[in-house]
């Protein structure tokens, strides 16, 4: 992978992977509005199971954390509760999880966060090749290593993915 070109914006998440020294490249698309990971994938001619969504969850207590998801499966959010101990287990509103990562709702980056939050991501994510996460700007990818992602950030391997 290449260095990221700068005809982009700079993302606090494209920061911290460089700071990581992490390998990466930096992909735009045309971002649609409520598109999801299906239009991303479509645009990047990539299989949506590689597209990973970056989604702001909270607690009962309100407590934030990260949740990284294949881009074709949903969060069990009642096994995501059991293996953390706590009694439930929701998206955050869209208003709270922009405060919460510093990221507009369809930009959202697992990296750079305005407020540092524990990171749970699918374990089968880690058994890609290579996956496209956001930017941290809607409309723009990263293309990395699973692994790379893994050592940028402290993350907890989940296994709360539903078909």
């Amino acid at each position: 992978m290449s260095k990221p070109k700068q005809n982009h914006p700079t993302t606090n998440a494209i920061r911290a992977l460089k700071q990581a020294g992490v390998a990466f490249e930096v992909i735009p698309y045309k971002y649609e509005e409520h598109g999801g990971t299906r239009h991303s994938a479509e645009q990047l001619g990539v299989d949506e199971h590689c597209m990973i969504k970056t989604l702001i969850m909270e607690n009962e207590a309100r407590e934030p954390m990260i949740v990284l998801m294949h881009g074709d499966r949903e969060v069990s959010t009642k096994n995501l509760a059991r293996f953390l101990g706590t009694k439930s287990v929701r998206p955050c509103d869209p208003e709270v999880a922009n405060k919460h990562s510093g990221y507009f709702v369809g930009g959202t980056s697992p990296l750079g966060t305005r407020r540092k939050m524990p990171v749970y991501a699918e374990a089968t994510i880690f058994d890609l090749p290579e996956i496209h996460i956001n930017a941290g700007h809607r409309g723009l990818m990263l293309r990395l290593d699973p692994k790379d992602l893994h050592e940028a950030l402290e993350i907890t391997p989940v296994d709360v993915a539903i078909a």
